[in-house]
């Protein structure tokens, strides 16, 4: 700079201004007041009166004008700063997923949860239906995964004692990237002893009804999706519940088998039949679990606009969730959907580790027919089942699904501050530099 600002005592007010720039930060020494209240733009409007400018930070880079301004999403997502600099309303809708966050955590604290953390690397990803990112640990020579889920090591100290816990954090998952997922996002699981999965959805109810409440200022909200549409959503509690089953045979219009034949290859010719008889394409493999579960989505996610408890999940497709107290073959577990997407999963807690094993034993039967999603054998999980898993109820939201659908956004990329994204290939181009095989190796109780 040609004029040194550190010091502007003696330099004119006007050469103080000859350096700076739009963009640049300064810092003002003056006294405060109104403006002319005969001015035709802003009478009256409290200002400061500067005598002195000091440059406290230039900027290099030229701001977008406010006329045009920027909004090309590629450049907002991959320059978050200068999307922050240019856009309230990305300001405002960090501050909102910063509220929401808040909430969710006061709430559990008041009502007498424990806040844990558990590890992101792990010999075994499980607790969803996931493919794990892998990694190397060099000095032990171990292969690790990025945790999928944080739902068993939370459950292993629901063994311990610790009656009531929760953990806000990131998980990550090696899946594609779209309008609503992103491969590390966060998520909050919770698990409570001697709960169970009605206790859940009255619990759901209770934290949603008042975080809606808290940061919309109301229970009705407006939801716009990339088509244009607009769904109007009522979150006020009782919220309505589906059941999965009969909600099927009534779309099909086919009985279906019962509940405790599901896992069977006679049903994976009839869920063929229903896929090919309602025209429903379901990517391979063509596992029990995958085809219900695209059936599910087609004719009863679809139809939740406001927020909605879908119930009876075959156990073939919930291997960590207690069966049906009342219906064999069924589990006692609940999804929540809101504007058709998930933000809950839910359920009474499997405690039995016999049953535990035989599930682990199932999913290793839809991983060998092709499913890389399939959980894995925990022998670790398994062995503090041993110890007694008292009856429990739990779940895990997604939150950056909650800040899209309280700030009105339907991409996720909006509700990260830093979304993943692809390589820019107008970028300059770095030196590559030598990669480690992370390759996963064969390790004892990890399946690739």
């Amino acid at each position: 700079m040609a004029t040194n600002l550190n010091n502007t005592s003696d330099i004119p007010f006007a050469v103080q201004h000859d350096d700076i720039r739009r963009g640049d930060i300064i810092g003002i020494k003056g006294y405060p007041g109104k403006t002319n209240p005969s001015r035709e733009t802003n009478p009256g409007e409290l200002s400061i009166f500067a005598q002195e400018t000091t440059l406290l930070a230039p900027c290099l880079h030229q701001i977008p004008s406010e006329h045009y301004g920027f909004k090309d999403k590629e450049e907002r997502h991959r320059n978050r700063h200068l999307d922050l600099i240019m856009n309230k309303r990305t300001r405002d809708t960090f501050i909102k997923r910063s509220m929401i966050v808040r909430y969710i955590r006061n709430y559990f604290d008041n009502n007498g949860f424990y806040e844990v953390e558990t590890p992101v690397l792990m010999k075994n990803a499980g607790g969803a239906t996931a493919k794990p990112f892998w990694t190397h640990h060099n000095d032990l020579n171990m292969t690790l995964a990025l945790r999928i889920a944080t739902e068993l090591p939370l459950k292993q100290l629901i063994v311990g004692g610790i009656n009531k816990v929760y953990e806000l954090g990131r998980v990550f998952r090696n899946e594609g990237i779209d309008l609503t997922h992103n491969p590390e996002f966060t998520t909050c699981e919770y698990y409570e002893a001697f709960a169970d999965v009605y206790d859940v959805m009255e619990r759901t109810e209770d934290l949603v009804e008042g975080l809606v409440k808290t940061i919309c200022g109301s229970l009705q909200t407006k939801f716009h999706t990339q088509s244009g549409e607009v769904y109007e959503v009522n979150w006020a509690k009782p919220w309505k519940r589906v059941e999965m089953i009969p909600a099927l045979e009534e779309a099909c219009g086919e009985k279906f088998p019962p509940g405790d034949t599901m896992h069977t290859d006679e049903f994976n010719q009839f869920l063929k039949r229903m896929l090919k008889k309602t025209g429903v394409e379901c990517t391979p493999p063509l596992t029990n679990a995958r085809m219900l579960d695209t059936l599910v989505g087609e004719f009863i996610e679809e139809k939740c606009i406001n927020p909605t408890f879908i119930t009876g999940h075959p156990e073939m497709m919930s291997p960590l969730a207690k069966y049906h107290r009342e219906h064999a073959g069924l589990c006692e577990r609940f999804e929540a959907f809101v504007c058709k997407k998930e933000i809950v999963n839910a359920y009474t807690e499997l405690n039995d580790p016999f049953d535990q094993r035989l599930r682990f034993e199932e999913q290793a039967a839809q991983k060998a027919q092709g499913d890389d999603e399939a959980q894995v054998m925990d022998e670790a999980f398994l062995t503090a089942m041993e110890y007694g898993l008292p009856p429990t109820g739990g779940w895990g939201m997604g939150i950056d699904r909650m800040v899209m659908f309280l700030t009105d956004n339907y991409s996720i990329k909006e509700a990260l501050t830093f979304p993943f994204m692809k390589d820019d290939n107008n970028a300059p181009k770095a030196k590559a530099a030598e990669v480690t095989d992370v390759t996963p190796k064969p390790v004892e109780g990890v399946s690739k």
